[in-house]
């Protein structure tokens, strides 16, 4: 039997630890420090957006987004059913109402077929979360936007450098949203970034993420914000990887399509697309779905490759059925099936940027023996 293949491996080779170093020899290993202005330019400017706002990670960087935009109690914000939970959180926080919409069964993402149907005079916003690897068709999403007057809050966690029909993920939003945990393309450890071009905007969710302190009296307060700040040595590793996302991305596609040509030979799964129309996908993770008439789900599987060593995390869990979310009243008696199914039968395999190919060759050897 191979080592442990863990589900992620960053990939740390680069000028990482001579940025690090300096912050340490100069002491600036706070947020004042001057990687985290570094960081920000670097990064908006690789995203086309004029300002940017580095913040803890990229749950803080949603929930300064979302209150920045000043949603009134009761506003209705569409988002997909089928996410993390911090989308939702931050609408559920802001005192605004998040309205689901079910998956796509190809592309994963939210189907925006479905939006204007729920779009009500209490909506307010779309909040899109490009899922897996893969864009949400967001011509769609624009033209709504633009029907009903609506603003959006796009969240690019998964997404960093690519595109939709050429133009770069996180640039759509009225606000964009970046998380930068260790197995995105690239990462601060912890970490998160906001973009925008407004400037008045940028400069609230400044406030925002540092205690929402004014200028002139430093501890009078206006309204309430977060210690959401991110360290120079957070921003260090980012400046480092940020030299490297052309090979981070290059490499992570090479990752998946030597998944794809490994376990196309399996039945009754769905794989990943390797590209749609709109866009190439870039493979955050390496999923799989489970035909449901196959007789086991993801737990099944992935517990059978967890005594081959390989590690595996499952899809996300729908917003609809989050205990929390149920305890508080919200999506009673709503059914998204493709999210369900989606979450049900879905996990994903090592794919990490740190990953090798003779690892990579384990893993189809062991997700081939397990699924056939």
């Amino acid at each position: 039997m191979h080592n442990p293949i863990p589900v992620n491996t960053p990939l740390l080779d680069g000028n990482e630890l001579k940025y690090l170093t300096e912050c340490i020899k100069t002491g600036w290993i706070s947020s004042e420090g001057p990687y985290v202005v570094e960081f920000e330019n670097i990064f908006s400017k690789y995203v086309n957006r004029e300002f940017g706002i580095a913040v803890a990670n990229g749950s803080a960087a949603l929930d300064i987004a979302v209150k920045a935009l000043d949603f009134a109690p009761g506003d209705e914000i569409i988002m997909p059913a089928f996410t993390i939970i911090s989308p939702a959180q931050s609408v559920f926080n802001a005192g605004a109402v998040p309205v689901l919409i079910d998956s796509d069964p190809v592309t994963w993402n939210m189907d925006v077929s479905l939006i204007e149907a729920r779009i009500t005079p209490k909506t307010k916003a779309i909040l899109v979360v490009h899922m897996y690897g893969l864009p949400t068709d967001m011509d769609i999403v624009l033209e709504l936007c633009k029907k009903y007057n609506l603003k959006l809050i796009e969240d690019a966690a998964e997404v960093h450098g690519q595109t939709y029909k050429g133009k770069m993920c996180g640039s759509f939003g009225d606000v964009s949203t970046f998380s930068f945990y260790p197995n995105k393309h690239i990462t601060t450890g912890e970490g998160g970034m906001i973009v925008c071009n407004d400037k008045k905007l940028a400069e609230r969710c400044k406030r925002l993420r540092n205690l929402a302190f004014e200028p002139g009296r430093r501890f009078v307060h206006r309204e309430l914000g977060w210690n959401y700040r991110m360290t120079n040595m957070q921003a260090a590793l980012g400046v480092a990887q940020m030299e490297r996302i052309d090979s981070h991305i290059l490499r992570k596609r090479e990752v998946g399509k030597l998944y794809l040509d490994g376990l196309s030979q399996l039945k009754n799964i769905k794989l990943p697309l390797l590209k749609i129309h709109y866009s190439e996908n870039i493979f955050w993770i390496f999923g799989i779905v489970l035909d449901p008439k196959g007789g086991a789900n993801a737990e099944a599987a992935m517990s059978k490759l967890a005594k081959l060593n390989v590690g595996t995390r499952p899809f996300f869990y729908p917003m609809h059925l989050q205990p929390v979310f149920l305890e508080n009243g919200l999506f009673k008696n709503e059914k998204y099936p493709i999210s369900e199914q989606l979450s049900e039968f879905g996990f994903y395999i090592p794919s990490g940027l740190g990953i090798s190919d003779s690892e990579i060759d384990c893993v189809i050897q062991d997700v081939v023996a397990v699924l056939s």
